[in-house]
């Protein structure tokens, strides 16, 4: 942002400057033009009035010492002709006007014509040609003849191009002003804003792991940018209250709901045996079950909370020792159910950045789902593979897997599929799963892989050693 406020800043200066510099380089162009102009033309209507002795008497010379006198000094070469536009005075062997050349013959007939010179196009430091100027000689209202001259303009065109030279400099210097100024005036208008940036990264960083949110406070620049850090100051000050006051809800929920929880589970295990009528028995059967249902749920929504307070403070963990004990681990109970536990890709030595325990959590999640949904006499496989800094877990069961219309939806909290209802279970796993990942710039993925099942893969960058 600062570069393109500069940017802006700079082109409507240099605008500006352009604006302002090319009608005055032109004016002066124009100036210099007309000077000359003026100073050739009255010497050329001089010398018209002149010459009109010499033709009534037929006698030029009477003027071409004149002629001659004024070439040696101003270099500025004079003919005189008649009316039938031949050369009285001057001309190609004296002053090295060339009367035939086309341009000049121009000249001389408009103003045979009777017609006065005018200053023509506008000059410039590369328009090598000269001025020529022609004047007819008058004599009682009639044209009998005409006073021509060539004047170089080299001189007028470095004067010209020193002016314009001098403008540029201006110009320059005008533009490098504009940039000293611009460049510490951009920095202080956006000194908030860059401030306001920094402070929301660090809010975030600070609401999900529990630390005090540094406010922003007044750092200077515009009266608008200033009103928006009070307003973000008061913005964060209300997250931090209510972002605490809910980490207060789930510590108290939990400690107050595992109390009567724990109670009832035991009141309903004491009533185990005492129990005679059928009906009363399958309704305490329900209720334990029901009981156990509720703490299963319980656990797992203090495991999402915890998952969700978690991003920012993320540690470095072996991946291989990580995987191979938690496959040692859940290889007993799939041993239990006749499910074989297979992890292969092992032993790369790589690391993974993520919240404390979140990678247990995460193939802890998987595993549990794989097994209880797996059949009893197939295998759960655990890949691990690298591409690219990044490592993919996929873990592969051989259960009924899920419709394509389910997959991007196995994720959601509490979802489950409706051919899976009577598998125990309370829809957060993959939540969890998906909250630990964000937090550790991963992702999920889901698929049904040919022969059955479903295969969750999980991508994590790899930490550089």
């Amino acid at each position: 942002m600062r570069v393109r406020l500069q940017a802006i800043v700079l082109t409507l200066v240099a605008a500006l400057v352009f604006g302002l510099g090319i009608p005055l380089a032109l004016s002066v162009a124009a100036s210099v033009q007309l000077d000359l102009f003026l100073d050739r033309l009255t010497d050329t209507s001089r010398f018209a009035s002149l010459a009109q002795r010499p033709l009534v008497e037929n006698r030029p010379d009477l003027i071409v010492d004149e002629l001659h006198r004024y070439t040696e000094v101003y270099d500025v070469p004079v003919a005189i002709v008649d009316q039938d536009g031949e050369a009285v005075a001057g001309g190609p062997g004296e002053v090295g006007i060339e009367l035939k050349d086309p341009v000049i013959a121009s000249h001389l007939q408009q103003a045979l014509a009777g017609r006065r010179s005018e200053p023509g196009p506008l000059l410039m430091p590369w328009n090598t040609e000269p001025l020529i100027l022609a004047e007819p000689i008058l004599i009682d209202g009639e044209v009998r003849g005409a006073v021509i001259t060539v004047s170089s303009t080299a001189k007028a065109r470095t004067e010209l191009l020193w002016w314009w030279l001098l403008i540029a400099a201006g110009a320059v210097l005008a533009f490098g002003l504009a940039l000293l100024v611009a460049v510490p005036v951009v920095r202080w208008i956006l000194r908030p804003v860059r401030r306001l940036d920094d402070a929301t990264g660090e809010l975030v960083a600070s609401v999900v792991s529990g630390r005090e949110v540094k406010r922003v406070g007044e750092t200077g620049g515009p009266p608008e940018l200033r009103q928006l850090e009070r307003s973000f100051d008061r913005m964060a000050a209300s997250v931090d209250e209510a972002l605490s006051a809910q980490r207060a809800f789930v510590a108290d929920a939990s400690h107050q709901l595992r109390n009567p929880l724990t109670a009832l589970k035991i009141r309903l295990g004491n009533l185990d045996g005492h129990v005679d009528d059928d009906l009363a028995a399958a309704d305490l059967e329900a209720a334990v079950v029901d009981a156990r249902r509720l703490n299963q749920i319980l656990d797992e929504l203090l495991s999402l909370a915890r998952a969700e307070a978690s991003g920012g403070e993320l540690v470095p963990v072996g991946l291989d020792e990580v995987v191979g004990a938690r496959v040692a681990d859940w290889t007993v109970v799939g041993a239990a159910r006749d499910i074989t536990l297979v992890a292969t890709g092992l032993g790369g030595g790589l690391r993974v950045l993520t919240p404390a325990r979140g990678l247990e959590v995460v193939l802890d999640a998987l595993l549990d789902n794989a097994l209880k949904f797996t059949e009893p006499g197939t295998e759960v496989r655990v890949d691990v593979t690298t591409a690219d800094g990044k490592v993919d877990i996929a873990v592969r069961d051989h259960g009924p897997g899920l419709r394509e219309d389910e997959l991007d939806r196995a994720a959601d909290r509490f979802w489950r599929s409706a051919a899976h209802q009577n598998v125990p279970g309370s829809g957060l796993g993959l939540a969890i799963v998906t909250e630990i990942l964000a937090r550790s710039d991963g992702s999920l993925r889901l698929g049904s892989p040919e022969g059955g099942g479903l295969q969750v893969t999980v991508t994590l960058p790899v930490v550089s050693p």
